[in-house]
C-alpha cells in the first residue's frame, strides 16, 4: 500500500513542479492551477468509488503531492507582506470558492459513470 502512495506521490510532485515552471510567476498561477485541477480530479476519483488501491495511488499519492496547501499559505503571506492586498484577496477567494466548486463538479460528473 505504501508503494502505491509513493508512486503516486512521485508523479504528482513532478507534475506540480512542471506546472509551476510552465506558468508565469507574476501571480501564484502554478499553485492556483494545481489546486483547482487537483480538486476537480480528486472529486472525480471519489465520485467513481475506485478501489482502495486506486484511491491510495491516485487520491492520496498523486493528488496529495500535486496539490499544495502549504504553498498556497506561503503565497498568501508573501503577497500580503508585499502589500498586494487586492491580489491577496482575489487569490484567497478564487481558491476558497473554486476548489470546492470544482471538487463538487468532478464528483457529480463522475458519479454518472460509476
Amino acid at each position: 500500500m505504501l508503494t502505491l502512495v509513493a508512486i503516486g506521490g512521485a508523479i504528482g510532485a513532478v507534475l506540480r513542479y512542471l506546472v509551476g515552471e510552465w506558468l508565469p510567476n507574476d501571480f501564484p498561477w502554478g499553485t492556483l492551477t494545481v489546486n483547482l485541477i487537483g480538486s476537480l480530479l480528486l472529486g472525480m476519483i471519489v465520485g467513481l468509488s475506485v478501489s482502495e488501491e486506486m484511491a491510495l495511488l491516485l487520491g492520496t499519492g498523486l493528488m496529495g503531492a500535486f496539490t499544495t496547501m502549504s504553498a498556497y499559505s506561503v503565497d498568501i503571506v508573501k503577497l500580503f507582506d508585499e502589500g498586494k492586498f487586492g491580489t491577496t484577496s482575489v487569490y484567497i477567494i478564487m481558491t476558497l470558492i473554486g476548489c470546492p466548486l470544482l471538487a463538487y463538479v468532478g464528483w457529480k460528473f463522475s458519479t454518472q459513470f460509476a
